[in-house]
């Protein structure tokens, strides 16, 4: 079977998809509506997501300071995703940062790290047991990690970063198609380079488009000068730039060997704007500017169990387009000689 590569890629990036876009994100908080806490009775109004809250089973609320946990005296639940709990803040907690954790009956320990700063420090207190929630632990079942800030638009994970992979993929394709026709002046070795960076082309517009969706939901704007940003935008016009100096030139032996030598600087420049350039200057991007890469933070396998299979299955995609490209190449290129 010599085209089970192929079947493998659609059969991927369906199952892709399928799991992407249908598996339910973890229950977690999402916000509490003050940041400090000092000592004495407080109301917490707490906000969560994708949980079901009952008013008969109300959740066990408690704030948890270097190891010290203070139980709240009060919860009433509001409505399936929202609370309030009422804590009565003791003198002498002995760390800045407090957390809020929540364990609604039947379900997994909700923590938002780090949700208070702590006034009026001291030495420690006595920790104090929490009574224990109305019903039964409940197996989670297999869902994926629900990280504040990024919520669903998560699942883009396996859409962005595989689609920049395949792009990166494509250029290498097409720099070894450059050097062969350097080497040997063949012109279908031209063909197969400028098929790849036509095919290439496409996943970094995906590529950038995907990443501006993600950039307005985390970080509030569909752009932002952030240096990968930038140096993605600007991959994609010297690869652009790539189309317009062949199409300049008449003589195709002559568009073809220009081509080839532009594409090996196209090919540094893009190693330099996208792998270099942003570990080396202040980033947003995980992974750059001393922001850790998206799987050293998360450390979630479920993540992990989709994204891989979306790297290879687009990456096999992106190799077959480029193998149709080519075909159309050659087409083309005898029915000008014709």
């Amino acid at each position: 079977m010599r085209h089970w590569w192929k079947a493998l890629g659609i059969a991927l990036l369906l199952a892709v998809v399928g799991f992407g876009l249908g598996v339910d994100l973890a229950p977690a908080l999402v916000h509490v509506d003050r940041d400090r806490i000092a000592p004495g009775p407080v109301e917490l109004r707490i906000t969560t997501y994708r949980t079901v809250l009952s008013p008969d089973a109300p959740p066990q609320v408690w704030i948890s300071n270097d190891g010290q946990r203070v139980c709240a005296t009060r919860v009433a639940v509001n409505d399936p995703t929202h609370l309030t709990a009422s804590v009565d803040v003791p003198a002498g907690l002995r760390a800045d940062l407090t957390h809020l954790v929540v364990l609604p009956a039947g379900g997994d320990t909700l923590a938002l790290l780090d949700a208070f700063w702590t006034e009026g420090r001291g030495d420690g207190i006595a920790d104090s047991p929490c009574p224990p929630a109305a019903g039964r632990a409940q197996a989670p079942g297999f869902r994926f990690p629900n990280r504040s800030l990024l919520t669903e638009s998560i699942r883009n994970l396996f859409f962005h970063v595989p689609m920049w992979f395949t792009m990166m993929l494509l250029m290498t394709i097409s720099v070894v198609m450059s050097l062969r026709h350097l080497r040997t002046g063949s012109l279908d070795h031209d063909g197969a380079a400028l098929a790849a960076v036509h095919v290439g082309l496409l996943f970094a517009v995906l590529g950038l488009i995907t990443g501006s969706i993600w950039a307005r939901v985390t970080w509030g704007g569909w752009w932002t000068s952030d240096t990968k940003l930038n140096g993605a935008a600007v991959t994609t016009l010297v690869y652009a730039a790539y189309l317009v100096l062949r199409g300049s030139v008449s003589d195709p032996h002559k568009a073809a060997r220009l081509a080839a030598v532009y594409n090996i600087f196209a090919y540094v420049l893009m190693m330099v704007f996208l792998m270099v350039l942003p570990r080396l200057s202040d980033s947003l991007h995980p992974g750059n500017g001393g922001n850790p890469a998206f799987n050293q933070y998360d450390l979630d396998d479920r993540l992990r169990l989709v994204f891989y299979p979306a790297v290879l299955g687009w990456m096999l995609l992106g190799t077959w387009a480029w193998t149709l490209a080519r075909r159309l190449d050659r087409l083309q290129r005898l029915h000008d000689h014709a």
